[in-house]
């Protein structure tokens, strides 16, 4: 619980600083096993810091407001508020240097040393929902950065994590996420060289949750970015049983022996098969199905490539895990919309059965499950029958909360894209300005 936000919360509302003291007191004792004396020794200084930082002047300390929340626009959940939020922070980050950057909607940046070869870098953020299962939230992220860096056509070659306790927290949560990370690194070959552990808020978020993302570095002579995808090709998909996300779809829904199905290393075995045997060369995209599941990665791709892609139903359903699979159908989860894990591969289809090969010999299910047309949009053929395939404003709802939450579309999306483009806005001419300030310094040092 961040007390210094809910104390906050109360001043900005002019509530009584008493009663705000005794409700921070008393929330303060629902978690932490200390006397009333002390827990209102922490209300108190809570106050204080809380009043002291709560009306601030200037670009530095004032914070840009969008007026919409996280939550009810959909970041983090892998559906078209998160995808648009994306696109804002592309903005602001602007053009660069990079081969690929953020704008390029891709699993990885990537920037071109001078001997001609590429280095790749991504990060990746624990599943929220981990966060009593350490070591499973360390595996599962330690999977998803290595697989960012393996469809961009690259060898990775480093880990770095990020690991963040909340003040209640039990300390060997830090070690079974290190664990985790380093089961993968292990299997892999692949080192954890560096990272940082810290708390959650400091003193003032009591609890134990944890959060945290892990990193990887990698090296490339050949890149497969989703924009190099071309109309005509022909789409390849690999078995999929899923990671974080279909883990915590089995533990929220009391199904916790799926999990199992989840712990492997076939992504990783199928790529190093395409890299090693240099077919790599031959592929024009690949991508990883985590992203608001097939939905939400095919309408990106189809978005900067500007090309149409068409699945056929029957061939993916046959490609995901059979307990994974029956455990969505059984929930009533759409198995287009959630991370499935599989390699997504597009190249020519004289390739295909080459490509194939190379993967089926590594004991890994792979077929041609679409092709790449001209146009734009995602369509599936389920039955005959074509069915336009878009993203929906939340990935599928896989855990009893998420269902409540809901994947509709708000009425106000549009009002609310508005308010966030213009914050995005107020947030680059913010930088502007701190830049010009800083560089005025500067010249006068040098005067």
């Amino acid at each position: 619980m961040d007390l210094e936000g809910y104390a906050k919360e109360f001043l900005k509302k002019g509530e009584n600083e008493i009663d705000t003291k005794n409700k921070l007191v008393d929330r303060i004792l629902e978690i932490k096993t200390i006397s009333r004396v002390k827990a209102k020794q922490i209300a108190e200084a809570i106050l204080i810091e809380a009043k002291t930082t709560l009306n601030v002047e200037g670009d530095v300390l004032t914070s840009t407001l969008s007026g919409v929340c996280m939550g009810e626009f959909g970041v983090g959940s892998r559906g078209k508020g998160d995808f648009h939020v994306h696109e804002q922070i592309a903005e602001i980050i602007g053009k660069t240097n990079a081969v690929i950057d953020s704008s390029h909607l891709d699993d990885a940046g990537v920037m071109k040393l001078d001997d001609g070869k590429y280095i790749l870098m991504t990060v990746d953020g624990m599943h929220s929902r981990l966060s009593d299962f350490p070591f499973l939230a360390g595996f599962h992220d330690a999977r998803a950065a290595l697989r960012d860096i393996y469809v961009m056509g690259s060898h990775p070659i480093a880990l770095f994590s990020d690991i963040h306790v909340a003040d209640d927290g039990d300390v060997a949560k830090i070690f079974d996420h290190i664990a985790g990370i380093t089961a993968i690194s292990k299997l892999t070959g692949v080192p954890l060289i560096t990272g940082s552990t810290l708390r959650i808020g400091g003193d003032v978020v009591i609890g134990t949750r944890m959060s945290g993302c892990v990193g990887a570095l990698g090296v490339a002579a050949n890149l497969t970015p989703r924009k190099f995808a071309q109309e005509g090709d022909v789409i390849l998909m690999t078995e999929g049983s899923g990671g974080a996300t279909i883990s915590t779809t089995a533990l929220y829904n009391g199904m916790h022996e799926v999990v199992n199905e989840t712990l492997n290393v076939k992504f990783f075995d199928a790529c190093r098969s395409l890299i090693n045997s240099n077919l790599i060369s031959k592929i024009h995209a690949m991508t990883d199905i985590t992203n608001g599941g097939i939905r939400g990665d095919a309408s990106e791709i189809s978005k900067i490539a500007g090309v149409k892609l068409v699945f056929d139903d029957n061939k993916l359903r046959r490609l995901v895990n059979d307990r994974v699979l029956e455990m969505l159908e059984k929930l009533e989860i759409d198995y287009l919309g959630v991370s499935l894990d599989a390699l997504l591969i597009i190249a020519r289809p004289e390739y295909a059965n080459e490509i194939i090969e190379c993967i089926r010999k590594q004991d890994v299910e792979i077929d041609i499950v679409g092709r790449v047309e001209e146009g734009k949009g995602v369509e599936i053929i389920i039955n005959d029958d074509v069915h336009d395939l878009t993203p929906r404003f939340r990935e599928s709802a896989y855990t009893p909360i998420k269902k409540v939450i809901g994947e509709n579309t708000p009425e106000d999306f549009d009002y609310m894209k508005s308010q966030i483009n213009y914050a995005a806005k107020m947030s680059i001419e913010k930088r502007e300005r701190v830049i010009e300030q800083i560089r005025d310094k500067i010249s006068s040092y040098k005067n």
